[in-house]
């Protein structure tokens, strides 16, 4: 990871901030619709270097066809999954923040709750029919 500044803030932290400015701004300019969300989702992974772009369009796949009733939309500039306005799960890509590998989020909205201790962030380092049917079962708890 890159080294912060006085603010504390490394650079790859501070243009996620931006991003997400620039999102709240565009979402307050036009109510989002969902296939606005999903066109932004899908450019955003477009620029993404590989490997990072085959796991985002996965799991972007995965998340439509598993919960078709969650909002594609960026956050943070990373590609995330709403409903009604909370987010669900988002994938953060390796390289946005130099990290060693991407992974699977999940929010408070999402329905991990599991005693007192629950893991809320997975590594996913390459697809697997194994990893699908992970994450498809994560995806199918969390919208529960």
């Amino acid at each position: 990871m890159a080294k912060s500044t006085d603010t504390g803030f490394t650079a790859e932290e501070r243009a996620a901030m931006k991003e997400r400015a620039k999102e709240l701004k565009a979402e307050t300019r036009a109510g989002k619709e969902k296939e606005d969300g999903d066109a932004a989702v899908r450019a955003k992974l477009a620029e993404m270097p590989e490997p990072d772009r085959s796991l985002g369009e996965r799991i972007h796949d995965l998340v439509a066809a598993t919960a078709p009733g969650l909002t594609p939309r960026l956050w943070y500039g990373m590609p995330a999954y709403a409903r009604d306005g909370a987010i669900v799960c988002f994938f953060q890509p390796a390289h946005k923040f130099k990290y060693r590998y991407s992974t699977l989020g999940f929010q408070e909205a999402a329905n991990l709750d599991d005693g007192r201790m629950w893991p809320t962030v997975f590594a996913v380092t390459e697809w697997t029919d194994t990893v699908e049917e992970a994450i498809r079962a994560l995806i199918e708890k969390a919208v529960s």
